[in-house]
């Protein structure tokens, strides 16, 4: 559309300081030839009137304008919340209703937008406004609608003012109700053993506090925990962490009255265990050259507390030794062995044999340490087949391997045996990549029958040198010799004995990267990978169900070390549980808690201050779509509200670009000296009468 505006300009011949001293100079003279009655006074005027109007110098300006189109921009909020109730039907009825009637105003463009899925910083419907608006200047923005439920995450801190304006229609209906399960507070680590505390909060809106709920805890798709919490208020829960690494905790409350969604019935609070040192005891028998493999191992790492006693002269002894100078301290056996054993987390007998320093019932508190969830490795020498044994005292019954009162001592390699190939202890040690290992020998086993749990090393013969077994909660580690510290000396090369020590320790420890039998699911990219560790070869397929409710089979492919993987496309975001048949875990795809479904109530108050601040009006879609204005673009020039009860208005910005000009003098230089010389000449000749 094209347009012409005439206008008056001024291009002074002097400038105009100059121009304004002249002027003032010329008004005192005409102020004393008035205020002195002067007959040629209103000729003197008029004439130094034109002289000044004439070097001010009065253009004629016409401008041949373009005049540009407004723009009005619809923002439609696709986000999860959008799915509750009739949101979306109104939401998309509402946008077909203003595009029609923006159809039928003139010099306007309409664009619409759609907000796609909530992130996971929630809903953004201001970041896809700006990329609407990226090449729109903002002096022709007519108005923007954002048609959401006002559950927008992206709201300016401090909006502009002249942005706007910007309506927002919401979609969805007043005063709704909807239970929500709050996680107030949660640790990221944990210390293994110790208490620990998530606080929740059940919101059911402020007028309906009060009341009882029950929330469902199941920790890494285990047994389901129930406690009953309070409505409205802050309530602690209580878990002991009983492992090291990642647990994922599934909090789930039980529907409300009434409910717009359950998925914020539900929370996910991951924690990282971790121990705040391991409080090692180790019992040597007697001195020999292996001792210092283990108190060298031990105390190379800081994270460990090492007690270690051995024993340098049993009590039987007959030397006539003064029982004064035998000893600084005494062996403090019953604070040890009875007071203080539940704070151990790891015991370790080392070549020991039973010579009245431990008495029966310290030795059944060990096994009842163990059953209640202890860990006991034993290292042995010839002193396991003799009578004073530990297998012929209260720890026989929790021992995997029985002596069979053999020795063999004769140069052998240490192997894995098939088990051993497959558990996490011993499948990835180092120098086992060929059916030989590479390491160095050993020159004494001394055989035992395995009565139970896994043979994961052989000896001579092909016998039980390594056996580890579970007893009750806790577990056992038994060692059939007592020559590693010759891989420790480097003998014929060494072999991995920290590796392996380590790694045995780890697993009596009950850390989960070690378990024989585990199923493991990793988010990668856009896939979710699926490991699963098993003694018995063979993969069956995994189940795996969606935060939809969909289930997924997912065969897994064998591979090395008991190693059985696969992987799934990943679809959605939110919990995935996966399922062997055995066990069962979780993995959180996308952040643990959406914003996005933090709270799903229709509201108008995140939204408030910034469509205020622009001039913008708030609208129910429940009460109908409001009808559309045009209005000027300020109020100053007489311009309207940008809204009001039951309509909405668009900015009449009337913006354009100037495609010619044309410019004629209103005070020719002729007219300007006529108009000054006949008024001094007729001032002359009426002062001259």
């Amino acid at each position: 559309m094209n347009a012409s505006e005439l206008s008056i300009v001024f291009e002074p011949l002097l400038p105009w300081p100059a121009l304004a001293a002249l002027g003032g100079l010329i008004a005192a003279l005409l102020l004393v030839l008035w205020w002195r009655r002067a007959r040629g006074a209103i000729w003197r005027t008029l004439g130094a009137a034109g002289l000044l109007l004439g070097l001010a110098n009065p253009n004629a300006v016409q401008e041949q304008r373009q005049m540009l189109n407004d723009h009005a921009v619809i923002v439609v909020d696709e986000s999860p919340s959008q799915a509750i109730g009739e949101r979306r039907a109104r939401a998309e009825a509402a946008v077909e209703q203003i595009r029609e009637r923006l159809r039928g105003m003139r010099d306007l463009e309409v664009r619409v937008t759609r907000a796609p899925g909530a992130s996971s910083d929630g809903t953004r419907l201001y970041e896809a406004l700006d990329r609407a608006l990226a090449d729109v200047p903002r002096s022709r923005l007519a108005a923007a609608f954002l048609v959401t439920d006002g559950q927008v995450h992206d709201v300016p801190a401090a909006p502009e003012a002249a942005r706007g304006p910007i309506h927002a229609l919401i979609t969805g209906d007043r005063n709704e109700r909807d239970r929500r399960l709050i996680i107030e507070s949660a640790p990221s680590f944990a210390i293994v053993g110790r208490p620990v505390q998530i606080v929740v909060r059940i919101d059911d809106g402020p007028e309906a506090a009060g009341g009882e709920a029950r929330v469902t805890v199941q920790r890494d798709g285990g047994e389901p925990q129930s406690f009953v919490v309070p409505v409205g208020r802050p309530h602690p829960l209580d878990f002991t962490l009983e492992r090291g690494g990642q647990s994922l905790f599934e909090l789930v409350v039980e529907p409300g009255r009434r409910e717009l969604t359950l998925e914020n019935n539900r929370a996910v609070v991951a924690m990282n265990g971790v121990r705040d040192r391991l409080r090692v005891l180790l019992v040597t028998g007697e001195p020999h050259p292996g001792e210092r493999t283990w108190r060298t191992l031990l105390k190379s790492d800081p994270a460990v507390d090492l007690i270690h006693f051995t024993i340098l002269r049993p009590p039987e002894a007959q030397d006539f030794t003064p029982v004064s100078e035998l000893s600084l301290i005494a062996f403090p056996i019953r604070e040890l062995f009875e007071v203080r054993l539940n704070e151990f987390d790891l015991i370790i007998f080392d070549r020991y044999r039973r010579r009245d320093v431990l008495a029966p019932v310290y030795l059944e508190n060990i096994a009842r340490y163990v059953r209640r969830g202890g860990a006991l490795m034993i290292a042995v020498g010839p002193q396991i087949n003799v009578q004073q044994s530990l297998f012929n005292s209260p720890l026989g019954a929790i021992l995997p391997g029985q002596p069979t009162g053999a020795n063999f001592e004769q140069g052998y390699r240490p192997n894995l045996s098939d088990p051993g190939r497959r558990h996490p202890v011993t499948a990835d040690l180092p120098g086992v990549e060929s059916a030989e290992p590479r390491w160095g020998r050993w020159f004494r086993h001394v055989d035992a029958e395995a009565r139970r749990g896994q043979v994961l090393m052989v000896g001579a013969n092909a016998r039980p040198l390594l056996i580890l077994d579970r007893v009750g909660e806790g577990r056992v580690a038994q060692l059939q010799s007592d020559h590693i510290w010759l891989w420790a000396r480097g003998f014929e090369g060494g072999g991995p004995h920290a590796e392996l020590l380590r790694r045995i320790a780890h697993w009596l420890m009950k850390e989960p990267e070690l378990e024989e039998n585990d199923l493991r699911a990793t988010v990668r990219g856009p896939r979710l990978e699926i490991v699963r560790r098993a003694l018995e070869p063979g993969a069956p397929a995994i189940e795996v169900t969606t935060p939809a409710g969909a289930r997924r089979q997912v065969q897994l492919t064998e591979g090395r070390g008991g190693r059985q993987t696969g992987a799934l496309a990943i679809e959605e975001t939110g919990l995935y549980r996966i399922s062997d048949g055995v066990r069962s875990i979780v993995a959180v795809v996308g952040p643990l808690n959406p914003v996005e479904f933090a709270d799903v109530r229709a509201t108008e108050e995140r939204l408030r201050p910034a469509i205020a601040a622009t001039g913008g009006v708030i609208q129910w879609l429940v009460d109908g779509v409001p009808e559309l204005r045009r209005v000027r673009p300020d109020r100053e020039m007489g311009g309207r509200d940008p809204g009001g009860r039951g309509w909405l208005g668009l900015r009449a910005n009337q913006d354009y670009v100037v495609t010619g000009v044309s410019q004629l003098p209103l005070m020719p230089g002729i007219a300007l000296f006529l108009l000054a010389l006949g008024g001094l000449l007729i001032a002359w000749r009426r002062e001259g009468r």
